[in-house]
């Protein structure tokens, strides 16, 4: 089995815990694996936000496991999970599984650009709050004849479909970076921003990233490079 040295005890921790948010929304949950001289990308789909989550993990050494110099694999989430040892700072490399759609269909390796009209992250946070009450109130206002799976899920649409100013960006990717530990304090706004290439649009924080693609933009983009 191979083994992964991650950097420090505070890498293979920030792993684990991103794992853990990825298993509290899907058990079954499956991740892509990503690896390159001493960087390691971990690509999770929480279903509850129909985003891509992307965390960046430094190793210790250059990734090399006999002649293949890179790792790309999709393997269990929770088995990865289990083999996460903080102490040592290593993880390792669970049986591959069949992977989900989304494993395939990553953002492009470039071409990223800066965009702008991104609020700071406490007006984040905010626009996330108000989303959250909302759902809540008009979900507490149907009759308990209407409060259907549908029901919910329309009114969830509707509301975490709108974006965030005029950037295009959705409230639910931005819910996501928040339920994920993405979002964090204020002092990280300077290396808080959104990023667009070809379909794709990118929240990039200081903790990992999450990518969504523009409504109606077909498949077929390259993977995600790890650098």
């Amino acid at each position: 089995m191979t083994v992964l040295h991650l950097a420090d005890e505070r890498e293979a921790a920030d792993l684990a815990a991103f794992l853990s948010r990825l298993l509290h929304y899907d058990r079954g949950a499956a991740v892509r694996l990503q690896g390159a001289g001493t960087a390691l990308a971990v690509f999770g789909r929480p279903p509850s936000f129909e985003v891509l989550a992307i965390r960046a993990v430094r190793l210790a050494k250059p990734y090399e496991d006999g002649l293949d110099v890179t790792l790309d694999v999709t393997v269990s989430a929770g088995e990865l999970l289990e083999t996460v040892a903080e102490s040592a700072a290593t993880a390792a490399v669970p049986s591959a599984v069949t992977g989900p759609p989304w494993a395939g269909v990553l953002p492009p390796r470039g071409g990223w650009r800066a965009e702008e009209g991104l609020p700071a992250p406490d007006a984040l946070r905010a626009t996330v709050g108000v989303a959250v009450g909302e759902f809540r109130r008009r979900t507490e206002e149907l009759a308990p004849e209407g409060r259907t799976r549908a029901a919910l899920d329309r009114i969830g649409r509707e509301i975490w479909s709108r974006t965030v100013g005029e950037t295009g960006l959705p409230v639910r990717a931005v819910h996501a970076a928040q339920s994920l530990g993405f979002l964090r304090s204020a002092q990280d706004a300077a290396d808080l921003a959104l990023l667009s290439s070809g379909a794709w649009l990118r929240l990039r924080t200081p903790y990992g990233s999450i990518a969504v693609r523009r409504a109606g933009a077909g498949l077929g983009m390259p993977a995600l490079s790890v650098r």
